[in-house]
């Protein structure tokens, strides 16, 4: 899963690699980081495990992370592989979360702001009975290519007098 992660938020990336910013989004979102694991353990892990001079890391050194950080995030569990599934258990079918971004406003001035019953002048003829604009009809002045000048009374009354 940690493909996704790894693309996450990134145009650039393969989805092969981790970064650790991307690393740390991932323990985060995931739970793993919490009272027993923190940002700076992550951290530790990840430059312990990044191949020296690189900045990435790949699926292999991913999983030997984990396998580090599940000792710190289970300490009641004696055994390795009970470790590791509680671990695959916590990333398993897990995608970024979005928490702390930012969300349509709602009530205050932007509801006073969008009711178009409360809309006076040029601005409430942009808009229906039901709330719902008008398009072309309501902003523009469509042309009127009747031949008259604008205000003209006496249009289409040529012919009756002659």
């Amino acid at each position: 899963k940690s493909g996704i992660n790894a693309e996450y938020g990134d145009s650039k990336s393969t989805g092969k690699e981790l970064d650790n910013k991307k690393l740390s989004k991932l323990c985060k979102d995931t739970k793993i980081m919490g009272k027993l694991v923190t940002s700076t353990d992550v951290d530790i892990c990840f430059s312990k495990h990044k191949p020296k001079g690189g900045r990435t890391i790949t699926m292999k050194e991913f999983k030997a992370i984990l396998d580090d950080l599940s000792v710190k995030r289970f300490p009641k569990l004696s055994d390795p592989a009970e470790r590791k599934a509680a671990m695959e258990e916590l990333v398993s079918n897990k995608g970024p979360q979005t928490a702390g971004t930012t969300k349509a406003a709602k009530g205050g001035a932007t509801g006073r702001l969008t009711d178009t019953s409360k809309y006076t002048g040029s601005h409430k003829e942009r808009f229906g009975e039901d709330g719902k604009g008008k398009g072309l009809e309501g902003r523009e002045n469509l042309a009127d290519n009747s031949g008259y000048v604008g205000n003209y009374k006496g249009a289409d009354t040529y012919d009756q007098g002659h």
